[in-house]
């Protein structure tokens, strides 16, 4: 995170330092022509990236899985658009290494370690005491919701329908 901060601070001098050094080589009519090609190009990969994210996604939850590699590559891709419509050459040599399989792969690595390391290495055994109450011994009515009804003040209640 610290990285995105410091970039995002540095940016701007950067892309003017790029304008100044790469625009200057160009000339004014092909910076001008870079820079509305690459806004076009980030446009039209966030409609395709929000297209395919939503389908992949309804793929993944028809199918049971989890659309994780997915949903991944589809924030890649929008994040390069979005620097792509940023005016700037060092704006699109970033999205150009986002949009590639290996920066994809790698960060996809990355965040399934991440996750494995804080979420999986917490999971554990809970112990406690519950007793199961049903509706008869709860006094409960047919028309009466469950969820209206507390627990016993003494000791948690798992309902059984």
């Amino acid at each position: 995170m610290r990285w995105i901060g410091l970039l995002a601070i540095a940016l701007p001098f950067l892309e003017i330092a790029g304008f100044v050094w790469i625009g200057g080589r160009l000339g004014l009519p092909l910076t001008l022509l870079w820079v509305l090609a690459a806004m076009v190009g980030g446009l039209l990969l966030l409609r395709r990236t929000g297209l395919q994210a939503v389908s992949r996604l309804r793929a993944a939850m028809e199918a049971g899985t989890e659309p994780g590699h997915s949903m991944l590559d589809a924030a890649c891709f929008a994040a390069a658009a979005m620097l792509l419509i940023v005016p700037g050459f060092f704006s699109d040599a970033l999205a150009l290494i986002l949009v590639l399989p290996v920066t994809r792969h790698w960060l996809l690595r990355r965040t399934a370690s991440h996750f494995e390391s804080r979420v999986y290495r917490r999971s554990g055994v809970i112990h406690g005491e519950f007793t199961v109450v049903s509706d008869t011994e709860r006094g409960a009515d047919d028309n009466e919701a469950p969820h209206r009804i507390g627990p016993r003040r003494d000791r948690p209640v798992i309902d059984v329908d």
